[in-house]
């Protein structure tokens, strides 16, 4: 079930949140708990039972962890963690990677004649990048001391499966709303900022995210020899808009559910293409990811207080890591890797800055964003030769005809969405959309809110019931 869809909008979201404050207390936790394994199955259908392998495994192994906390048990400790990482890292190598190695196990086994293994194709549950880490993080906080085990198994239900966040994030690690899962109060204000909050994030997806990744869509789809330099900037800055939008609306949407029911999730986007370099992108891009990855694998390795050149394979690593967990191909990969090498040369030329002298700012932001675009070529194209010959083109000017589906896709409403997300996205780093719509003074808050209530959100509710929108583009991941 897709947030911008009418099953989500008009049946399923009403009842929850209906049920949920008609309901004594006590049973708040139940309607949610049973809500999300109804949103997950209606989309996941059997792979709700993964979900629920996840669940029983890390109550129990968070029950071994907290027993090893009291008891100064490390090795106890250390076995519940161990069983936690290697019943989630093995569903997650078995369900999004066992297809992708046994297809390079193949092709080996092709060119020095082997043969090929018989293999059928697993399928993918949505969402399972997602709830594995979540599930995760609450065996390695109780192991360490940062939250005390959720002793009713509904409440440990509910945090791993909690619909608002369960398929695409924000990663919710379990210290940041430990105190939430046992008691919580839903606000007159959090309910209104909440339903604000949703409304920001589905106008971003329907109305922006989905009208520019028509056009994006229709390049990256087209053979490489028939595109021009022109067609393929078009293509490349569609997708640039696309993916930030698409992903920080759902971030919006699933933020803005978890305040109405009480819930306060930590933020996943700042305003990422102000960043004035790659360090600093990555504190703005998919926070929430890169905070897991930095506590829970790149500190335990050593992080930055080591040697240098042990440092910077820590860096490789977890950005090797990063580009794997976005999906099973070899552009992610590549795509992490070239990230993790952005950020060495950041540090060995002193350049990884988080705010620039005003005078260089609009340099150093140009740069990154560049930098970050010629990224996003290897993470949408469908193989590494598709992103080299994309590349190639960005740099060496080819002219021609635009391709049919090219033009097809860019309507005046689709460019016109393309140049107001980025006018948005080049707006000074000090603006916020999201902090005009709720600021508590003057005209600006009230003039947002009133644009955003009774101009765009009716136009993307009509979007919706017209069938114009599409998946959200992490729901592969």
């Amino acid at each position: 079930m897709v947030f911008s869809s009418i099953s989500f909008l008009f049946y399923f979201l009403p009842i929850t949140v209906a049920l949920y404050f008609i309901v004594p207390q006590r049973a708040k936790n139940l309607v949610l708990a049973v809500s999300s394994l109804v949103f997950y199955t209606w989309g996941g259908g059997a792979f709700v039972f993964i979900l629920l392998v996840s669940i029983f495994v890390d109550y129990f192994f968070g029950q071994l962890a907290q027993r090893g906390h009291d008891d100064d048990d490390r090795a106890r400790k250390r076995l519940a963690v161990g069983g936690s990482l290697a019943v989630n890292l093995g569903l997650l190598a078995y369900f999004k990677y066992a297809n992708f190695f046994v297809a390079q196990l193949n092709t080996l086994g092709d060119r020095f004649g082997l043969g090929e293994i018989a293999w059928q194709s697993v399928a993918l549950p949505i969402g399972i990048s997602f709830f594995t880490f979540q599930s995760m993080s609450y065996t390695i906080d109780v192991a360490r001391g940062a939250a005390r085990h959720l002793r009713n198994p509904l409440d440990f239900a509910l945090y791993v499966a909690l619909f608002p966040q369960l398929v695409a994030g924000p990663i919710v690690r379990f210290h940041e709303i430990a105190h939430e899962m046992r008691g919580r109060e839903s606000t007159r204000d959090d309910t209104a900022d909440g339903v604000l909050r949703f409304a920001h994030g589905l106008v971003k997806k329907v109305v922006i995210a989905d009208s520019v990744g028509r056009i994006a869509d229709a390049v990256f789809a087209t053979p490489t020899e028939s595109l021009t330099t022109s067609t393929v900037w078009l293509g490349v800055a569609a997708y640039t808009l696309q993916i930030y939008f698409d992903f920080s609306g759902y971030s919006d949407m699933a933020i803005g559910l978890g305040r109405v029911f009480g819930f306060h999730f930590p933020e996943n986007f700042n305003r990422p293409y102000s960043a004035v370099s790659v360090t600093d992108f990555w504190r703005r891009w998919h926070i929430t990811l890169s905070n897991w990855f930095r506590d829970y694998v790149y500190i335990p390795l050593g992080g930055s207080r080591v040697e240098a050149g042990r440092m910077y394979a820590n860096l490789i690593f977890v950005f090797f890591v990063t580009g794997l967990w976005h999906g099973a191909n070899w552009t992610f990969v590549v795509w992490g890797l070239y990230h993790g090498a952005l950020l060495i040369v950041e540090r060995v030329t002193d350049q990884r800055a988080l705010v620039a002298n005003p005078t260089r700012e609009p340099l150093r932001r140009f740069i990154t964003l560049t930098a970050v675009v010629f990224g996003w070529v290897l993470f949408r194209a469908n193989t590494l030769g598709d992103a080299w010959a994309m590349w190639s083109l960005m740099l060496r000017p080819v002219g021609g005809a635009i391709p049919s589906a090219v033009l097809e896709a860019a309507t005046t409403k689709n460019l016109m969405m393309l140049v107001i997300g980025a006018i948005v996205v080049l707006l000074p780093r000090s603006y916020n959309g999201w902090r005009t719509v709720v600021g508590e003074r003057g005209w600006p808050p009230v003039a947002a809110r009133a644009v955003l209530t009774f101009g765009l959100l009716p136009y993307a509710l009509l979007l919706v019931t017209s069938g114009t929108f599409s998946p959200f583009l992490y729901f592969q991941f």
